[in-house]
């Protein structure tokens, strides 16, 4: 094992640049058609002078971090800003050498209180250190010299010291074992508005991309789908009808997750939605290829119910829930089952939750618990490589892509920006309608590209045309 290396933090600079959507994507309280992506660069200096960039990206989505209703889009991507911000501060505040987990330890708690202070909850607070984290490891590989993966597997970033939530969990004999797969399976999300079949749609945008989640199969060949609900029971039973019977045309097998978006106001109105999806004939092969239920019931009150005695058929686990540390510790306690991993939830905490999912299917000599792997729209580039690069270190086999569905691909960025992320990338990346945009043959994404030096992006964005984060 690598002993971990100690540098100062030197500069954070931070960016963002606008996104507009191809086709409106509804999830839970927003039908999101336009939202900007937010850059972090980070520059360090190691004891002997040598020092490095890194970066990285993520959206800045309304109505997930915050949904509190009173509150616009505009508001939302402010209070995305001001913990970012508030991020940059806090790093740039303690010129000591620390390892790269040691900044993010050493500043944790000062920035959740701080974020408090201004009204704003764990989750979206954890949004600004998330982006530096990963932005700061970025420059730390780059400056090594070595990938990703060799630099986790070595816990070169020093992960766990100094925090005693991940005391006890082995984490280094985690990443050690880790084993990166050449491809991952791509999960294709089916949001609230999606067309299913052609009959569906109102205005075809003609871009000559897949519109319809018909088009979608037969494009891209996925097997995986996460299938939204809105917590209307009869109407999602008539939705889940209508994609159940795209689905079951398709071959076989296919296998699905239920996103209930917090729609539900408790475990037994899930359990009403479970008998309705049972009672459909129609519903029998979709209820059987489903895996998992995630966070049906809102952030408020989920960990305040218990789903133990519930009949839900299925494992639960939590996604908007998950805005502390020990969020897992507690919904455990309460009878679910996984936890969802999201870049802009922070890379540590994704570790941490899959050390505990290890250490307890030790405890229990089975593999009950689990961590799903989730998207927030990551978009083509930096977003979505680290994204991919961090599901794979944890061992997740497929992972929610919906980014490249709804956005056409990176043909917003400079020609010279494409090129570079597909001349690096030619696995991950492919040339199609005009754009660079991710490749999905067979279902699945090849990524073995991003076992390069830097975390998973030999290419870098085209700073010079970003503006300075608002």
């Amino acid at each position: 094992m690598t002993p971990p290396v100690a540098f100062r933090i030197r500069e954070i600079e931070l960016f963002e640049r606008p996104v507009v959507l191809r086709l409106p994507f509804r999830f839970g309280v927003v039908t999101l058609t336009e939202c900007p992506q937010a850059f972090a660069r980070a520059h360090i200096e190691f004891a002997d002078g040598r020092s490095g960039w890194g970066a990285a990206a993520e959206m800045m989505a309304p109505k997930w971090f915050d949904k509190n209703l009173a509150l616009s889009n505009e508001d939302n991507f402010a209070q995305l800003r001001e913990v970012l911000r508030m991020a940059r501060e806090a790093y740039l505040s303690d010129p000591a050498p620390a390892t790269a987990f040691g900044h993010f330890a050493r500043h944790h708690d000062v920035h959740q209180a701080a974020s408090a202070q201004r009204g704003y909850n764990p989750l979206l607070a954890s949004y600004g250190p998330a982006l530096v984290d990963r932005a700061v490891l970025d420059a730390l590989c780059r400056a090594r010299g070595v990938s990703f993966y060799a630099a986790m597997a070595g816990n070169l970033p020093g992960v766990g010291e100094g925090r005693l939530e991940f005391a006890g969990l082995d984490v280094g004999g985690l990443l050690a074992a880790s084993r990166p797969a050449p491809e991952i399976e791509a999960r294709h999300t089916v949001g609230l508005l999606d067309a299913i079949t052609a009959a569906d749609l109102t205005h075809r945008v003609d871009d000559g991309l897949p519109e319809t989640l018909e088009e979608v199969i037969a494009a891209y060949g996925h097997r995986y789908f996460k299938l939204k609900v809105n917590g209307q029971v009869d109407a999602d039973l008539a939705r889940l009808e209508a994609i159940a019977s795209a689905l079951d045309r398709a071959a076989p097998p296919y296998f699905a997750s239920l996103d209930g978006n917090e729609q539900y106001e408790d475990a037994q109105a899930v359990a009403g939605l479970v008998q309705g999806i049972q009672r459909r004939p129609a519903l029998a092969r979709l209820w059987r290829s489903i895996l998992f239920i995630e966070q049906p019931i809102a952030r408020k009150t989920a960990l305040e119910k218990d789903l133990r005695g519930a009949q839900l058929g299925k494992p639960v686990i939590i996604d908007e829930s998950d805005g502390e540390l020990d969020t897992f510790l507690r919904a455990r306690a309460r009878g679910y089952d996984g936890v969802s991993s999201k870049t802009c939830k922070g890379l540590y905490k994704s570790i941490l939750n899959a050390a505990r999912c290890a250490a307890w299917n030790r405890q229990e000599g089975a593999a009950r618990y689990f961590m799903s792997a989730e998207d927030l729209t990551t978009q083509a580039g930096l977003s979505v490589q680290q994204d991919l690069a961090l599901v794979n270190l944890l061992g997740i086999r497929h992972v929610e892509r919906n980014g490249h569905h709804y956005v056409n691909g990176m043909a917003a960025q400079s020609q010279r920006e494409q090129d570079a992320f597909l001349a690096a990338h030619p696995d991950v990346y492919e040339r199609s309608h005009g754009a660079v945009r991710l490749a999905i043959r067979d279902g699945r994404i090849r990524i073995a590209s991003l076992a390069r030096a830097g975390y998973a992006s030999a290419a870098m964005p085209d700073f010079a045309a970003m503006r300075v984060l608002a």
